[in-house]
Protein backbone atom coordinates (compact mmCIF):
# COMPACT_ATOMS: atom_id res chain seq x y z
CA UNK A 1 0.00 0.00 0.00
CA UNK A 2 1.45 3.53 -1.03
CA UNK A 3 -0.94 6.16 0.66
CA UNK A 4 -3.69 3.86 1.36
CA UNK A 5 -3.61 2.52 -2.26
CA UNK A 6 -2.64 -0.56 -3.96
CA UNK A 7 0.87 -0.78 -5.82
CA UNK A 8 -0.62 -1.13 -8.90
CA UNK A 9 -3.21 1.80 -8.28
CA UNK A 10 -0.97 3.99 -7.14
CA UNK A 11 0.93 3.08 -9.93
CA UNK A 12 -1.88 4.14 -12.79
CA UNK A 13 -2.13 7.40 -10.84
CA UNK A 14 1.54 8.15 -11.31
CA UNK A 15 1.37 7.49 -14.88
CA UNK A 16 -1.91 9.66 -15.04
CA UNK A 17 -0.04 12.50 -13.44
CA UNK A 18 3.02 11.97 -15.56
CA UNK A 19 0.97 12.53 -18.51
CA UNK A 20 -0.25 15.16 -17.90
CA UNK A 21 3.05 16.93 -16.82
CA UNK A 22 4.42 15.85 -20.51
CA UNK A 23 0.91 16.84 -22.19
CA UNK A 24 0.93 20.14 -20.92
CA UNK A 25 4.60 21.15 -20.55
CA UNK A 26 4.42 20.31 -24.43
CA UNK A 27 1.33 23.03 -24.47
CA UNK A 28 3.66 25.14 -21.88
CA UNK A 29 6.61 24.94 -24.76
CA UNK A 30 4.35 25.86 -27.98
CA UNK A 31 3.21 28.69 -25.16
CA UNK A 32 7.09 29.71 -25.31
CA UNK A 33 7.83 29.38 -28.88
CA UNK A 34 4.46 32.27 -29.29
CA UNK A 35 5.70 34.17 -26.59
CA UNK A 36 2.90 33.12 -24.58
CA UNK A 37 2.89 32.67 -20.88
CA UNK A 38 -0.24 30.44 -20.44
CA UNK A 39 -0.79 30.85 -16.88
CA UNK A 40 -3.31 28.05 -16.36
CA UNK A 41 -1.36 25.83 -18.32
CA UNK A 42 1.70 26.36 -16.81
CA UNK A 43 0.55 25.91 -13.30
CA UNK A 44 -0.93 22.50 -14.04
CA UNK A 45 2.36 21.71 -15.91
CA UNK A 46 4.87 22.50 -13.08
CA UNK A 47 2.20 21.09 -10.54
CA UNK A 48 2.27 17.69 -12.15
CA UNK A 49 5.92 17.70 -13.32
CA UNK A 50 7.17 17.98 -9.04
CA UNK A 51 4.02 15.69 -8.76
CA UNK A 52 5.52 13.12 -11.02
CA UNK A 53 8.94 13.37 -9.14
CA UNK A 54 7.23 13.36 -6.09
CA UNK A 55 5.74 10.43 -7.09
CA UNK A 56 8.32 8.56 -8.30
CA UNK A 57 10.27 8.37 -4.70
CA UNK A 58 7.34 6.21 -3.32
CA UNK A 59 7.43 3.73 -5.31
CA UNK A 60 9.57 0.48 -3.51
CA UNK A 61 13.28 0.01 -4.62
CA UNK A 62 16.17 -1.24 -3.22
CA UNK A 63 18.26 0.75 -5.35
CA UNK A 64 18.67 4.30 -7.02
CA UNK A 65 17.60 3.89 -10.47
CA UNK A 66 18.07 6.47 -13.09
CA UNK A 67 14.39 7.63 -13.02
CA UNK A 68 15.29 8.33 -9.36
CA UNK A 69 18.51 10.14 -10.90
CA UNK A 70 16.08 12.16 -12.73
CA UNK A 71 13.87 13.40 -10.26
CA UNK A 72 16.45 14.52 -8.31
CA UNK A 73 17.67 16.61 -10.81
CA UNK A 74 14.30 17.65 -11.72
CA UNK A 75 13.03 18.79 -8.77
CA UNK A 76 15.64 21.65 -8.34
CA UNK A 77 15.11 22.64 -11.40
CA UNK A 78 11.47 22.90 -10.85
CA UNK A 79 12.35 25.20 -7.74
CA UNK A 80 14.55 27.06 -9.96
CA UNK A 81 11.81 27.76 -12.84
CA UNK A 82 9.05 28.26 -10.18
CA UNK A 83 11.33 30.93 -8.58
CA UNK A 84 12.02 32.95 -12.01
CA UNK A 85 8.53 32.39 -12.55
CA UNK A 86 6.29 33.81 -9.65
CA UNK A 87 9.21 35.01 -7.59
CA UNK A 88 11.10 37.15 -10.13
CA UNK A 89 8.44 37.29 -12.50
CA UNK A 90 10.75 36.40 -15.72
CA UNK A 91 12.55 39.88 -15.16
CA UNK A 92 16.27 40.04 -16.66
CA UNK A 93 18.31 36.20 -16.44
CA UNK A 94 15.28 34.83 -14.62
CA UNK A 95 13.56 34.78 -18.09
CA UNK A 96 15.84 32.32 -19.49
CA UNK A 97 15.86 30.46 -16.31
CA UNK A 98 12.69 29.79 -16.57
CA UNK A 99 12.66 28.67 -19.71
CA UNK A 100 15.74 26.06 -19.73
CA UNK A 101 14.51 24.97 -16.58
CA UNK A 102 10.77 24.12 -17.68
CA UNK A 103 12.03 22.74 -20.71
CA UNK A 104 14.89 20.51 -18.63
CA UNK A 105 12.39 19.27 -16.43
CA UNK A 106 9.56 18.24 -19.66
CA UNK A 107 12.92 16.85 -21.63
CA UNK A 108 13.39 14.62 -18.33
CA UNK A 109 9.94 13.59 -17.97
CA UNK A 110 9.90 12.86 -21.69
CA UNK A 111 13.24 10.83 -21.34
CA UNK A 112 11.70 8.94 -18.72
CA UNK A 113 8.73 8.52 -20.49
CA UNK A 114 9.80 7.16 -23.69
CA UNK A 115 12.27 4.64 -21.69
CA UNK A 116 9.07 3.17 -20.01
CA UNK A 117 7.24 2.85 -23.21
CA UNK A 118 9.90 0.99 -24.44
CA UNK A 119 10.05 -1.57 -20.91
CA UNK A 120 5.87 -1.51 -20.98
CA UNK A 121 4.19 -0.83 -24.32
CA UNK A 122 3.39 -4.53 -25.78
CA UNK A 123 4.27 -2.69 -29.63
CA UNK A 124 7.58 -1.07 -28.64
CA UNK A 125 8.92 -4.03 -25.94
CA UNK A 126 9.75 -5.86 -29.01
CA UNK A 127 11.61 -3.52 -31.00
CA UNK A 128 14.31 -2.54 -28.05
CA UNK A 129 14.17 -5.33 -25.63
CA UNK A 130 17.44 -4.36 -23.84
CA UNK A 131 16.94 -0.95 -24.58
CA UNK A 132 20.38 -0.42 -26.30
CA UNK A 133 18.80 -1.36 -29.78
CA UNK A 134 18.35 1.22 -32.38
CA UNK A 135 14.90 2.46 -32.26
CA UNK A 136 15.07 3.36 -28.82
CA UNK A 137 18.49 4.90 -29.31
CA UNK A 138 16.69 6.72 -32.17
CA UNK A 139 13.86 8.33 -29.71
CA UNK A 140 16.23 9.04 -27.54
CA UNK A 141 18.28 11.12 -29.38
CA UNK A 142 15.41 12.37 -31.51
CA UNK A 143 13.75 14.05 -28.56
CA UNK A 144 17.41 15.14 -27.28
CA UNK A 145 17.28 17.00 -30.88
CA UNK A 146 13.61 18.36 -30.65
CA UNK A 147 13.98 19.95 -27.02
CA UNK A 148 17.69 21.19 -28.28
CA UNK A 149 16.14 22.57 -30.86
CA UNK A 150 13.03 24.12 -29.10
CA UNK A 151 14.94 25.06 -25.89
CA UNK A 152 16.82 27.31 -28.43
CA UNK A 153 13.88 28.75 -29.67
CA UNK A 154 12.53 29.41 -27.09
CA UNK A 155 15.13 31.20 -25.45
CA UNK A 156 15.36 33.81 -28.59
CA UNK A 157 11.34 33.91 -28.66
CA UNK A 158 9.74 33.90 -25.24
CA UNK A 159 9.96 37.33 -24.04
CA UNK A 160 6.21 38.01 -22.63
CA UNK A 161 7.01 40.49 -20.18
CA UNK A 162 5.05 39.65 -16.72
CA UNK A 163 1.26 40.07 -15.89
CA UNK A 164 -0.61 38.58 -12.81
CA UNK A 165 -1.21 34.59 -13.50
Amino acid sequence: MILGMSLSMFTTVHVIISLIAIVTGFVVAWGMLADRRLPAWTAIFLATTALTSVTGFLFPFSKLTPAHVFGLISLPVLAAALAALYGRRLSGPWRLVYVVGALLALYLNTFVGIVQGFQKLAFLQPLAPTQSEAPFLVAQIAALAIFIAVGFLAAKKFNPGWSAP
